[in-house]
């Protein structure tokens, strides 16, 4: 497969520059068929990404940035590619990224007042407040069950 002239394209090491994606993770995508086999160039045999196959990497790269695994990821390019006939199929596989993410940031949450009670806590103790320091502890101690992942 070669690139057509006159379409504007993109090296690897461009692609990896506008999506953020390293070059070996571009190669890895397309050895594990998260995306199609990319255009080579005629001459050097270097992949040439066009401005569809930036498109479609940018997309992959928001879904990698939220977490979504590789199979999810395959599967989701996979059902775009059948347009609305994959809609169900899309939106569950959104939905439940968007599940975990509700309980990462869930968990975000608690870790953050963790860390501020402990901050607060170190203010107490260094002030000598030491009614203050214990009540702050007994309250990041209430918070150690919460801050473990839901199973």
């Amino acid at each position: 497969m070669t690139a057509d002239i006159g379409e504007r394209t993109h090296t690897i090491k461009e692609a990896a520059a506008l999506t953020g994606l390293p070059a070996s993770t571009l190669r890895y995508y397309e050895s594990i068929g998260v995306i199609a086999p990319v255009a080579r160039g005629e001459s050097s045999g270097h992949r040439v990404y066009t401005d569809a196959d930036m498109n479609l990497l940018i997309g992959i790269a928001c879904l990698a940035a939220t977490g979504m695994s590789v199979g999810d990821m395959r599967h989701y390019v996979e059902n775009g590619r059948l347009g609305p006939a994959a809609a169900e199929q899309q939106i569950a596989l959104l939905s439940e990224r968007a599940e975990r993410l509700a309980e990462e940031a869930r968990l975000i949450r608690i870790r953050r007042k963790y860390v501020k009670l402990k901050i607060d806590y170190w203010h107490a103790a260094a002030g000598g407040d030491e009614p203050e320091a214990e009540r702050l502890a007994a309250e990041a101690r209430s918070l150690v069950k919460r801050l473990k992942p839901a199973t």
